[in-house]
């Protein structure tokens, strides 16, 4: 019997989600969005326009009380993530929710916890985890082929012009979004910490609001982390770069492995060095893995575990504690902007709503 799945918010990203839901052989009951021209516009792109079985809401407790659903996207506006999040576990029900998980600390331990009560799965959407570049560099370390590490960075440097802010009200605002690291960089933010061991100790972070003056959040943000391991490693993260997206890319260095992940999503191997060199590695020394936007190609692969995970009563491969951490890091980035001092991990109580008025 297939599994009852429905989505909740039907805008730019959640085309992907209903991809994976597809391809996984879900039962797709139900969509629900405020507006209800976005429902259809999702569904005539995968071409479900036609299939009555499929429920319209425009309010999700309304839909969760009249269908027996079992998963849930959640792909809203950043803001109403934790709310809605918090709403479906309380009622049973497995929750696959967009990055970020939440917009403050005590939001995302409440989804943890709550998920642990009422014996859910839940998964943040930090589906770049799945790039073969990405799996190929996290098999290396895993085998200890890096040796020590002693640093590693990411760099997101990408375009977003007034017309993708115009598109949709809530993006660049503090109580719904955040800036370029919170909604931008903080897939490649989720892949550094998880690489580099995700024990920080503490970081120290400068954001600008450079060329979006109609924006409440920034637009380039600049970090250097601490790592419990010793290990030290820089973001940045921009959504100023001219004329179109640039890069995302993922370095670590180690006393005996070098690896840098670039494309434009992290989805391409651009050097892949080791000490201990084996016919293996040929194969990913220039390795490409086609994807048609910056999303990439992970929510099928995500989605699909999430499923097993729900099936075999097993954790999540990337789990709220996962998705709790990359916030965290963001988190700590703003507040470190805000007093002006390197800020100490673990971060316990903070939300983007506290960078209100920073510029």
């Amino acid at each position: 019997m297939k599994m009852k799945y429905a989505v909740i918010g039907c805008g730019r990203i959640a085309a992907n989600h209903i991809k994976a839901a597809v391809g996984n052989g879900l039962e797709i009951t139900a969509v629900c969005d405020k507006v209800p021209k976005q429902m259809e516009s999702l569904l005539e792109k995968n071409g479900l326009e036609k299939d009555e079985s499929i429920r319209r809401y425009t309010d999700y407790k309304e839909m969760i009380a009249e269908n027996s659903i079992e998963l849930a996207g959640i792909a809203t506006e950043s803001g109403n993530h934790a709310e809605i999040a918090l709403y479906c576990i309380r009622h049973g029900i497995h929750v696959i929710i967009e990055k970020p998980i939440a917009m403050s600390i005590a939001d995302a331990d409440a989804i943890i916890e709550q998920a642990k009560i009422n014996h859910v799965k839940v998964s943040a959407c930090h589906q770049n985890r799945f790039n073969i570049a990405v799996q190929e560099m996290r098999k290396a370390l895993e085998a200890g082929r890096f040796g020590r590490l002693s640093h590693g960075s990411v760099h997101v440097r990408w375009n977003r012009n007034e017309g993708y802010y115009s598109q949709a009200s809530w993006r660049g605002k503090w109580a719904t979004d955040g800036g370029a690291l919170m909604n931008q960089c903080i897939h490649g933010i989720d892949l550094l910490r998880w690489m580099m061991g995700d024990e920080v100790e503490e970081v120290y972070g400068q954001t600008r609001r450079q060329f979006h003056d109609y924006l409440e959040a920034e637009d380039v943000g600049m970090a250097v982390v601490k790592f419990k391991n010793g290990a030290v490693a820089t973001i940045e993260g921009t959504t100023n770069v001219y004329p179109q997206n640039m890069e995302e890319t993922l370095y670590l260095f180690g006393e005996t492995g070098t690896v840098k992940i670039g494309g434009k999503s992290t989805n391409n191997i651009d050097v892949w060095e080791f000490a201990d060199e084996t016919d293996e590695d040929g194969k990913n020394k220039g390795l490409q893995e086609a994807t048609s936007n910056v999303y990439g190609n992970g929510h099928i692969s995500l989605y699909a575990d999430v499923i097993d995970a729900i099936t075999n009563d097993r954790k999540p491969y990337v789990d709220a504690v996962a998705g709790r951490n990359a916030l965290e890091l963001v988190l700590a980035i703003y507040k470190s902007e805000k007093e002006g001092k390197p800020v100490k991990f673990p971060l316990r109580d903070f939300s983007s709503m506290d960078m209100e008025g920073e510029f």
